[in-house]
């Protein structure tokens, strides 16, 4: 395929990956007991976001404010476990879809409380929930090319809004009239809220960080209105993401073949949906389930913080040598599989 589809990555090293948790816990049932009326209503049962999408729990912040400090706590984490200082850093992206204001950027607010360098570029890179693995091949990218030296890249999701406007329209009679119109709003419900960052560095400077080795990417564009989410809320076709997000993932497995060996992996760390879109990919590419880990049970979806806080959470599992492949998948629809050699 032409273009720049396949990555293949010559000295970029991930030198840490950390989380931060939002403070608040929100259970599932927590939400059946907001939503009663609705559900009766609806004739809908009770259990829906464990049974339907495996979601027990997800996260808040406590106030205004708090996914920025969130976010940048994430940053100073991961500066600290990477053992680099703040003046070294050569570019942060944030990736974040959660926004207060669409000017100015989110990573110049991060950029400050870092007390990053006046040097150091900021920008955001927003692709739905696969903005922070395309974060990492843009710096890797850099890296390779002399361009940057050290790259800390950000993210911090708050859901809350997102949320609360659901369930307040979810229990108006005059707003949510049927069960199809709540369907369609079942995924605003598994979202969770929390950051995560990561220090991506020359390999040749650290033989103790864990070598990037390339990736693919692969666009299925025509699926763009399958979810389409705002301050208000967020609107899926169930169906219609799940099947056009397995054909897409498999087709870039496929295509994969002739530049990479993924059959094998030690570890597949995949964007963390529901429990139906896990055990889909995991039927469909025939992965040991065991090497799949999962978050969205005790996290939900945390957007693009999700594969990042689960790979943080698997790191300390993970043996020198091992192979892991990131595996991201963002509505648009987008698709990025990153390979990482612990």
């Amino acid at each position: 395929m032409p273009g720049n589809a396949t990555f293949h990555h010559r000295n970029a090293a991930l030198l840490s990956v950390t989380e931060v948790q939002a403070p608040e816990v929100l259970t599932s049932k927590d939400l059946d007991r907001r939503l009663a009326d609705a559900l009766k209503r609806l004739k809908l049962p009770t259990g829906l976001l464990q049974r339907v999408a495996g979601v027990k729990t997800r996260r808040h912040w406590s106030g205004p404010g708090d996914v920025r400090a969130g976010t940048a706590e994430a940053g100073r984490r991961a500066l600290a476990a990477a053992g680099i200082a703040p003046e070294d850093i050569s570019m942060m992206i944030n990736t974040s879809v959660s926004r207060e204001h669409l000017e100015p950027s989110v990573a110049v607010g991060i950029h400050s409380d870092l007390g990053l360098p006046t040097s150091a570029m900021n920008f955001d890179i927003t692709n739905a929930c696969l903005g922070f693995v395309n974060a990492i091949t843009l710096a890797s990218s850099m890296i390779d090319a002399g361009q940057a030296k050290y790259v800390l890249i950000v993210n911090g999701e708050d859901t809350r809004k997102v949320q609360e406007a659901t369930i307040e329209r979810i229990n108006s009679l005059e707003k949510m009239a049927s069960r199809e119109e709540f369907m369609a709003e079942f995924a605003s419900l598994t979202l969770g809220c929390g950051a995560a960052a990561a220090v991506i560095g020359p390999a040749d400077l650290h033989p103790e960080g864990h070598r990037i080795i390339g990736g693919v990417t692969r666009a299925a564009t025509q699926h763009h209105g399958l979810c389409v989410g705002d301050h208000n809320g967020m609107y899926t076709d169930a169906r219609g993401l799940l099947d056009g997000g397995i054909e897409l993932v498999m087709n870039a497995l496929e295509d994969a073949r002739e530049h990479f060996d993924w059959d094998s992996m030690d570890t597949y760390v995949t964007h963390q949906v529901s429990q139906m879109h896990t055990s889909s990919i995991v039927k469909a590419a025939k992965l040991d389930k065991k090497r799949v880990p999962v978050t969205f049970p005790e996290l939900g979806n945390v957007g693009p913080a999700s594969l990042p806080i689960t790979l943080s959470r698997e790191a300390d599992r993970l043996q020198r040598g091992d192979r892991v492949l990131c595996i991201g998948v963002g509505s648009g629809l987008n698709t990025a599989m990153l390979e990482i050699q612990w």
